[in-house]
């Protein structure tokens, strides 16, 4: 059976993308059991308040390296994205850059918005990285310049990695992949029809038949 699972990180409000899934009939289940999310057809990884606290909560939970060795698409989202990379520079109790998952190669930083309001906040326009003359599959059926929606104070830069942009004081990526791991910085749960078919797109992915990603 096609299960979408959505991690329990202890740490985020999960009720608002667990409903977005469920409006497009997806069969989902939130936990934090290993077994359960390694045998999932696709993974979500959420995100709401701070990196060093949802990495707390993830060692806690025995999950890093549950995480770190899935095979099938994974979709980080806000917060769940920038725990992806290898590390943030948002501070924990030690005043140390926070390590992260390392899934995708990455660092991630403080969004230099200059003389724009912080956080970032709102709707905003993306731009679409192409490989091979196409976007990434999480992207099929989006128009460049579709509104987002976003809530963030830190980002993951430009790089080879990124498969969206956004420009918020600063160009950074608005959304990252390395092979089956992706991730977006903006809340497709929030973000109307264009999430709608993000997440829609995320649906149609498994193991057998992801084709994107930057490499």
């Amino acid at each position: 059976m096609s299960q979408t699972v959505i991690i329990d990180t202890g740490c985020a409000n999960l009720s608002s993308v667990r409903f977005a899934f469920e409006r497009l009939g997806a069969d989902v289940t939130v936990s934090d059991n290993p077994a359960i999310i390694r045998a999932a057809t696709r993974v979500l990884l959420p995100g709401v308040g701070s990196a060093p606290a949802a990495m707390q909560s993830i060692r806690e939970k025995n999950l890093v390296n549950v995480i770190q060795q899935l095979t099938q698409p994974v979709l980080g989202i806000c917060l769940g994205m920038q725990l992806m990379g290898n590390y943030s520079t948002e501070r924990g109790e030690k005043d140390q850059d926070t390590e992260c998952l390392g899934l995708i190669p990455t660092p991630v930083r403080q969004l230099n918005t200059r003389d724009l309001p912080t956080p970032h906040m709102g709707w905003n326009q993306l731009t679409l990285a192409q490989h091979d003359g196409q976007p990434h599959p999480l992207f099929a059926g989006i128009t460049p310049g579709d509104f987002v929606y976003f809530v963030h104070s830190f980002c993951a830069p430009v790089s080879e990695y990124s498969i969206a942009f956004c420009e918020y004081g600063e160009p950074f990526s608005a959304a990252i992949a390395h092979h089956n791991f992706m991730g977006v910085q903006f809340h497709p749960e929030k973000s109307a029809a264009v999430g709608s078919k993000i997440l829609q797109n995320f649906l149609t992915m498994t193991q057998e038949n992801l084709t994107g990603g930057a490499a």
